[in-house]
């Protein structure tokens, strides 16, 4: 994978994790409005991330990159077991968990997709 491929991929996972966050709060307004924040937050962190590699970035954008995506796969993973927990205690959670794990599975495929092209990006000049 290129480095331009990575940095669309990127551009991508913002925009992924944007609709996300508007999924969650849409389905839930009065209980969901961490996830339209941390959705936009971490889309548009995500976006810029792929504009950097995009525009050059080697080293430190992968690793703001690679950092930011292990960040939101551990918070994913705990928040998705949680939500089915919840729900296998028969709250209301089937939504919530999977749309957590939607996003969780998005990160992983986003860190997969981050080291297959690091040696790409890094020697590209």
């Amino acid at each position: 994978m290129s480095r331009t491929s990575i940095g669309r991929w990127y551009i991508g996972y913002g925009l992924f994790l944007i609709v996300c966050g508007l999924v969650g709060f849409a389905s839930n307004p009065a209980a969901a409005k961490t996830a339209l924040m941390s959705g936009a937050t971490f889309g548009i962190l995500s976006a810029v991330w792929g504009f950097w590699l995009l525009k050059g970035g080697r080293w430190p954008a992968l690793i703001a990159a690679g950092l930011t995506t292990l960040l939101l796969c551990a918070t994913f993973s705990w928040r998705s077991t949680m939500s089915w927990q919840a729900y296998a205690d028969g709250e209301p959670k089937l939504f919530a968990a999977s749309l957590i794990t939607v996003m969780l599975i998005g990160s992983a495929a986003s860190i997969i997709q981050l080291l297959r092209s690091s040696k790409a990006v890094l020697q590209t000049p």
